[in-house]
This record gives C-alpha cells, structure tokens and sequence, in this order.
C-alpha cells in the first residue's frame, strides 16, 4: 500500500490559514502543515494520489461560482442523504476554498498526479467521533493502526490523516463513494 503514495490534504481556503498534510513514509506517518500552494505542490508531485479536502468540481449546470446555478453536486446529495452535515461550496468562505482546490487539482492533473476530493467529517461522523475531539480522533487512527506521535495536533492535520486513510481505503476498495455526473467523494 505504501507503495502508492498517498497524500492526504486538509486544504485551507486561503494561504494564510494551514493546510494540513499526512502521509506514510516507511510505515511511518508524516504529519505537517503548509501555507503556501507552491509548497503544497512541491509536497504533491511525490505522490500518485493526493485525497483533498475540498470541492473539486461545480454542480452541473453551473458555469462559475460567481454565476447563479446549482447549489449542490449529486455526490453532496448523496452525502446529505447518509445524514452527514457539510457547507455547501457556494457559501462564502467555501468558494474561495473551492476556487483553490480546482485550481491545484488542475495543476496537479498536468502533472500526471490524480486527486479526489474526500470529507473528514464523513469519515469522523461514519465512526461516531466528535469532528473536533481531538483525543477520540487520535484514539479512533490508533484503533485503525495509524500512530501519532506525542505531540500537540492542529485540527488541520488530524484531518489529514482522515483523507490521507480514505485514500488507502480507496486504493483498497474498502472506501465509500459518492459519486455523480458532476463529482466525486470518497470517505
């Protein structure tokens, strides 16, 4: 599985605020953080898939986010469906951070790099832990065999190792997906 190449990223909207970063690396789990999309590439192209954080499409029908249109993909649906809550990428602060994450997944697409877009509260809500208890969320990675080093943890990086671990159950066929004609998460 290693072998892969995984990167798990919590994408912030702006590179002002963190982007959390997870990966494995001989068996053992780098966690960071990032600012800048420079650097977050410069991390990315080390990898054959990079699970982001963040929406990667717009809903059909819907040129730009600025224009009026569909408020929702079929995979948001899908997720609203399964009782998991979430902003939809047409609310404020989510359409820079929407406008952000198309344009890395872009660049990265040139770069040979495949990315999808996953949801870490998804994968939180699924296994019944508290989004933002970061003691039951370090607990809920070492039941799953992921450990973390003694440390303080931004919520940023927590969440990356939540994408980064969709992206192995992804690569594993053990992974959720919700997909539709204008999207795609996996959790």
């Amino acid at each position: 599985m290693e072998n892969f190449k995984i990167l798990g990223l919590d994408l912030a909207g702006s590179p002002k605020r963190k982007t959390g970063y997870a990966y494995l690396e001989n068996g053992k789990l780098q966690v960071g953080v990032l600012f800048q999309d420079e650097d977050i590439l410069n991390l990315a192209k080390n990898f054959k898939l990079v699970m982001i954080d963040a929406p990667l499409s717009l809903p059909e029908g819907r040129v730009s986010l600025e224009d009026i249109g569909p408020h929702f993909r079929e995979c948001d649906i899908k997720l609203r469906k399964m009782g998991i809550k979430f902003f939809p990428l047409t609310l404020g602060p989510m359409r820079m951070l929407t406008k952000r994450a198309i344009s890395i997944k872009d660049t990265l697409s040139k770069e040979g790099i495949h990315s999808i877009e996953t949801f870490p509260g998804g994968l939180y809500d699924i296994y019944k832990v508290n989004r933002k208890e970061k003691d039951a969320i370090k607990n809920l990675y070492k039941k799953l065999g992921f450990y973390l080093e003694e440390r303080e943890y931004f919520q940023d990086e927590l969440d990356a190792v939540a994408c980064l671990i969709s992206g192995i159950r992804y690569v594993s066929s053990k992974a959720i997906i919700l997909d539709g004609k204008d999207g795609l998460i996996v959790i």
